[in-house]
């Protein structure tokens, strides 16, 4: 799993320079008319929607229901043109990459370790307004498509966060009921996962029972988006997805495209045939015995507490 340390190398503390252009159009706004605000506004978003972002989140979740003390944190990218972006797993884009250059396996084992439950990719189409989650089960490739965004209740209360002027919403979204606060010093309608609709980008966003907390930690430009979605997906429902993930079995036979074993290092590399690759622990494996797949099916469950509970 990804550590703060090393994936976040430019905290949003120090984003003074990347921000400077919107602090200076920000400062420049407070002393014209609103007519003129507006006009440079969407000057500015126009900009703004030339260039491409990587948006970075913190993000925290507790994947057992039952067990809420037990959080997991990670990273994930938001990245966007202007016109689509991807959010996907900071580790995970790393790897695709990776694998897409060399095909190395040997790499992948090297690579840092992300959690089993984020493994997907949303894609958002700005302009077509359609919201698209790709996975991956066993061997198949879904698509969920997902056109019901927040229906967000924007609320008169305003704050900073890092230096960003922000303000909140509210909503009642698939399950759960979401706190958001969004910034139009970054005028792109977007944010993590599928939390689209509010006038500005979602700095954080939370459920009211904190199962799943998102906060951005780093905003840099990059020279261009990149996804690396399946052409052939699965159109599914989101509920088939959800019922296909809860009754989720493993067996070395179905599940296993590849092992390495380190016995020095004591660890076992695994590529599961979803493109999952991890590493797990040689010794206990092997002390397991008959009951390694239970072992390994309880390592990499996946979670009972799903950010959509509907």
């Amino acid at each position: 799993m990804a550590g703060k340390k090393d994936f976040c190398q430019v905290s949003i503390y120090s984003l003074d320079l990347e921000m400077a252009d919107s602090a200076f159009v920000q400062e420049y706004f407070n002393n014209i008319s609103s007519k003129m605000y507006r006009l440079l506004f969407l000057l500015w978003a126009s900009f703004f929607s030339a260039q491409s972002y990587r948006f970075v989140y913190e993000y925290k979740m507790k994947p057992d229901a039952a067990k809420k003390d037990s959080v997991i944190t990670d990273y994930m990218n938001l990245d966007t043109d202007g016109k689509k972006s991807y959010f996907q797993n900071g580790v995970k884009y790393e790897r695709d990459s990776t694998y897409n250059a060399d095909k190395s396996y040997p790499a992948l084992l090297k690579s840092r370790q992300y959690d089993r439950n984020l493994n997907y990719t949303v894609e958002k189409d700005y302009a077509q307004k359609t919201i698209n989650f790709y996975d991956k089960y066993k061997t198949v490739s879904i698509i969920t498509s997902d056109n019901e965004a927040p229906k967000w209740k924007i609320v008169n209360d305003f704050k900073k966060i890092n230096k960003m002027n922000c303000q909140k919403a509210v909503a009642d979204y698939k399950g759960r009921k979401w706190e958001a606060w969004f910034s139009k010093d970054f005028p792109v309608s977007d944010g993590p996962y599928k939390f689209t609709g509010l006038p500005g980008l979602v700095v954080s966003v939370k459920d009211s029972e904190n199962d799943h907390v998102f906060d951005l930690v780093q905003i840099k430009k990059i020279s261009t988006v990149t996804s690396f979605i399946p052409k052939n997906n699965k159109q599914m429902t989101h509920t088939e997805y959800r019922k296909l993930i809860k009754n989720y079995t493993f067996t070395s036979a179905d599940d296993i495209a590849g092992m390495n074993v380190d016995s020095k290092a004591g660890v076992i590399g695994l590529e599961l045939k979803d493109g999952y690759v991890t590493k797990l622990d040689y010794n206990e494996l092997k002390k397991s015995g008959k009951q390694m797949d239970a072992l390994i099916a309880k390592k990499l469950r996946m979670t009972n507490n799903p950010i959509e509970k509907d």
